[in-house]
């Protein structure tokens, strides 16, 4: 496959979608303009947590942009706190739901309560708020939805799997475990991280097998 026709899938992957430094920047700009009219928001920690989320969406056949649903994409966990502090009396109008890593738990957990949105003390008691946690991240999620074979057969058809092997032979990834070798490839570029967000989501949704966090979180606003 050649750099022309790599950069022509990597355009389709990403169709819809801005990409680049400030990619979630703009992003989050475009869904603070729909807040007003919204029914339910969404909130997630970047733009690929979003793209995930609105193909999923879209593979079920749902029309978020009609239902009122806007998924926001805060620029990291720790934003959490002063977006739900901005929203003030908005998030007792609105249903509300998120996404977040493992990591990032806590700092839900606190800002919900500081919010005074809820006082979860276990991950059920978030999840029972409409917040649920990947693990250990989404990329996670994905690579195990999908399956290593899976997954690798999904770089060979967008012409990365030579980039991949690549990886996977350097000496600190060298004799790793193949899913962990795919995290790293995924996390080494913003871009092909937002474009593996949605091939690998649909990937999933073709084997029935859409990660648990993704289907609580649309099942929560439906």
């Amino acid at each position: 496959m050649d750099l022309t026709q790599r950069r022509e899938l990597a355009r389709r992957a990403l169709d819809g979608y801005d990409s680049g430094p400030d990619a979630t920047t703009r992003a989050l700009a475009d869904a603070q303009a729909k807040i007003g009219d919204a029914a339910a928001l969404i909130l997630v920690e970047g733009l690929s947590d979003q793209i995930a989320l609105e193909t999923a969406a879209a593979g079920r056949g749902r029309d978020l942009e009609a239902e009122r649903v806007v998924v926001v994409p805060i620029g990291g966990a720790h934003a959490i706190g002063r977006y739900l502090t901005e929203l003030g009396p908005l998030t007792a109008q609105v249903r509300l739901a998120g996404l977040c890593d493992v990591r990032e738990e806590e700092i839900f957990r606190r800002a919900l309560v500081a919010a005074g949105i809820g006082t979860p003390r276990t991950r059920a008691d978030m999840a029972g708020l409409g917040f649920h946690v990947c693990v250990d991240d989404l990329e996670g999620e994905l690579i195990r939805a999908v399956g290593a074979a899976g997954v690798e057969a999904l770089f060979d058809s967008q012409g990365d799997l030579g980039s991949f092997q690549t990886l996977q032979g350097q000496p600190a990834w060298r004799g790793q475990e193949p899913e962990r070798q795919m995290w790293r490839f995924l996390r080494a570029g913003s871009r092909r991280n937002l474009r593996y967000a949605r091939l690998l989501t649909e990937a999933a949704m073709s084997r029935d097998a859409l990660p648990r966090p993704l289907a609580a979180v649309l099942d929560g606003i439906a």
